[in-house]
């Protein structure tokens, strides 16, 4: 008990003493992973594949930056972000959409004071991608609904403004069927990837 007691008060004490500050931010996300998409059938009937085309996304959320003792500080943040592949079929573009809420929890550590540090810290993605609809393909989602991955990079702080930019890796796949529903077809297309995401980004301190 009174470990737990002293242990209460030193994170307390260091809280307190904590410098805490927020800032907003946005990245433009450039996904880094091929997916592949599978099963096209040829003239010949065998099944094929191809990688799909990246389309740059971007994200927009909070920061908040929480200065420790020495050159070490804890920045947890809240992104929406969003991003897709696409691939055409039959003259049909078929997106593979992703929406999600991301909750990076990054622990840095200050290289050249505010002016340069780095971070890495894990990053936990709840999906919000829904069903959805190309032509004559009916998109069946069945990725899962919490991830986690990891995230690294650096930032600088010049004033208010904030530049940064990150790596971010996935340690789950994305997996998608793609069904035709034309009465008699039996078309299917798989969708599958490991996402990963290179982040340019900006912010503004409060």
């Amino acid at each position: 008990m009174n470990k737990i007691l002293s242990i209460a008060l030193l994170t307390a004490s260091i809280m307190g003493s904590a410098q805490i500050s927020f800032a907003g931010k946005s990245n433009v996300l450039i996904p880094t992973s091929s997916a592949t998409w599978k099963n096209f059938k040829t003239a010949t009937s065998n099944a094929i594949e191809q990688n799909g085309k990246n389309i740059t996304g971007f994200n927009v959320g909070l920061s908040a930056k929480i200065d420790l003792p020495g050159s070490l500080y804890v920045m947890p943040e809240l992104f929406y972000s969003n991003f897709n592949n696409e691939v055409t079929v039959d003259q049909t573009t078929i997106k593979a959409k992703t929406s999600r809420v991301d909750i990076p929890v990054l622990l840095g550590y200050k290289l050249l004071g505010n002016t340069l540090s780095a971070y890495i810290g894990p990053v936990a993605s709840i999906n919000l991608t829904k069903d959805d609809s190309f032509g004559n393909f009916i998109q069946k989602v069945n990725s899962k609904d919490f991830t986690i991955g990891y995230q690294i990079g650096a930032q600088s702080e010049i004033s208010k403004l904030i530049i940064s930019a990150k790596y971010e890796g996935a340690f789950s796949q994305d997996q998608r069927k793609f069904v035709n529903n034309v009465a008699g077809s039996t078309q299917q297309i798989d969708y599958d990837n490991r996402a990963s995401l290179f982040m340019l980004g900006l912010g503004y301190k409060f």
